[in-house]
């Protein structure tokens, strides 16, 4: 991708965003905050999951 195409794309999509009602912009924005993983999913992917898994099931075993 040249340049020039690179700057044309990222300027329709700032002209299409910009097109839009704030009210619809809002939206979206809250929708995606909504549809987000969880914080320790995105920045560390299973591994916390498993290790609360791994930690319930240990606990229940002892009881």
């Amino acid at each position: 991708m040249k340049t020039n195409d690179y700057v044309k794309y990222v300027t329709q999509q700032l002209v299409q965003y910009m097109d839009q009602p704030k009210e619809i912009r809002k939206t979206k924005r809250i929708e995606k905050k909504r549809t987000r993983d969880p914080f320790f999913n995105r920045w560390f992917g299973m591994i916390p999951l498993s290790f609360q898994i791994w930690y319930r099931n240990t606990k229940k075993g002892k009881k």
